[in-house]
């Protein structure tokens, strides 16, 4: 798959690594803004593991 986006890049072999560089950017930042959030209720991480005595 890499080597996919690789071929499809245009350019010179510096400003491939600098679009690859963009893209990485681009799906980190869409995972933190828009994915990320919407699955944080669905997850288990707000449950404490620990009880209290008693």
């Amino acid at each position: 798959m890499y080597g996919w986006i690789w071929r499809v890049l245009p350019g010179p072999a510096w400003f491939k690594a600098v679009e690859a560089l963009v893209l990485v950017a681009a799906v980190v930042a869409v995972l933190f803004l828009w994915v990320f959030p919407e699955i944080a209720p669905h997850l288990p991480i707000n449950q404490q593991t620990v009880g209290e005595d008693g």
